[in-house]
């Protein structure tokens, strides 16, 4: 799918709302790591419940995204990223007015729905505003904008959990996904997407290399496992450290501001190393900063979390600026929704199964397992060395 090429300002408009937009759906999912302690302490939940919440909304994200990028073709992107936003707020509000179990994962369903429309489909608008080998530089951006959403969200919830209470400030958080709705909605020009036959010759498209895309989503499921299975029992270690909710929501937020960083340090990396060498570094990296972490006090902890964020953080935006080197323009829309779709699977089902495994051997030793998953990375990194010669 390919949208026409739109003039530097009506690009730079897209490329702004867009990253507006991953930002806002960015930070309402990680600020469910900040309410997750607090459901944990109000209905008695196990690690395997806690585990099974996030494969709620996770699997709900994962079995939305082929079908918005669907949508976005038939019904226009903007409308359905709009109507996924307004969704989003539902769900929360939802959660936070029923305050009942059954509420709150009614709302995770919904709010997962609603968030399934973000990333296929403002990826593609972003990939499709800035042709051949900007949409690299412009893709790093845009997942750049979704890390400052991580930042300040989750520790925006928890200083409205910690005054008002977990349901009053989802209700508050609804509304700020209202607002972003109509911002979206009163802003960002509606661009026809069609699948055209023949691609403009005003757009560099990728040439098509299957079996490097495929080894490149393997790559994405792996790295995505990593990250939800750290991201769901990190606010668990810095209890268990002594932190209270405000601290909890710090730490995170120091998680993804180097998270943020790590955006903007690997692509200055990546092109100076290689795709190749850059995430075989992040990911060794990301083992070594976990196992590390395990045994630190509170304040070396929170002193740590940026670097830990930058490397586990790091690896994503140089695997989603490959993307459109190994896909040709008019199946790329597709692309981005297969691909996004399997990190949401992981997201799902990693959780849940880490949170057995924690059940049975703790939490320390899960994190060590977490870690661990990192390192398969590795051999399909390197095999994928050919693809970058072709």
């Amino acid at each position: 799918m390919t949208v026409a090429v739109s003039p530097p300002a009506s690009a730079r408009r897209t490329l702004t709302i867009c990253g507006g937009a991953h930002a806002l759906h960015d930070g309402f999912t990680d600020l469910l790591n900040v309410l997750y302690p607090l459901l944990q302490a109000q209905f008695g939940l196990s690690y395997a419940a806690i585990g099974a919440l996030k494969t709620v909304y996770s699997g709900a994200m994962a079995s939305g995204q082929i079908p918005s990028g669907k949508l976005a073709v038939r019904l226009g992107g903007v409308r359905v990223l709009a109507v996924g936003t307004t969704l989003v707020a539902v769900g929360y509000a939802l959660a936070g007015l029923g305050g009942s179990l059954y509420g709150v994962v009614a709302g995770l369903l919904l709010a997962g729905l609603g968030g399934s429309t973000q990333h296929p489909i403002a990826s593609s608008l972003v990939s499709a505003a800035y042709p051949g080998l900007r949409s690299r530089t412009a893709l790093g951006t845009y997942n750049f904008t979704g890390d400052l959403g991580k930042v300040a969200l989750p520790a925006l919830f928890a200083v409205a959990a910690a005054a008002l209470g977990w349901q009053q400030a989802l209700v508050v958080m609804a509304a700020l996904a209202v607002a972003g709705a109509g911002i979206i909605l009163a802003t960002l020009r509606p661009i026809p997407l069609h699948d055209p036959e023949i691609s403009s010759k005003a757009t560099m498209t990728g040439q098509d290399r299957p079996w490097a895309y495929r080894l490149l989503f393997a790559i994405h499921v792996a790295d995505a496992l990593v990250r939800s299975g750290f991201l769901i029992f990190l606010p668990f270690l810095l209890r268990d450290k002594g932190a209270d909710l405000p601290t909890i929501g710090l730490g995170l937020s120091l998680l993804f501001a180097g998270g943020a960083t790590g955006k903007l340090v690997m692509g200055w990396i990546g092109a100076r190393l290689g795709v190749v060498p850059s995430v075989i570094l992040t990911e060794l990296a990301t083992t070594a900063l976990i196992l590390a972490l395990l045994p630190l006090s509170l304040p070396l902890a929170l002193v740590a979390l940026p670097v830990v964020g930058l490397m586990l953080n790091g690896t994503s935006s140089v695997l989603y600026g490959t993307i459109p080197e190994f896909v040709s323009t008019a199946k790329r829309t597709h692309a981005f929704a297969v691909f996004y779709t399997g990190g949401s699977v992981a997201g799902a089902t990693g959780p849940f199964l880490f949170g057995l495994l924690g059940d049975a051997i703790g939490l320390t030793m899960v994190l060590a397992v977490v870690a661990s998953v990192a390192l398969a990375t590795v051999p399909m990194v390197w095999a994928l060395r050919p693809a970058f010669r072709s």
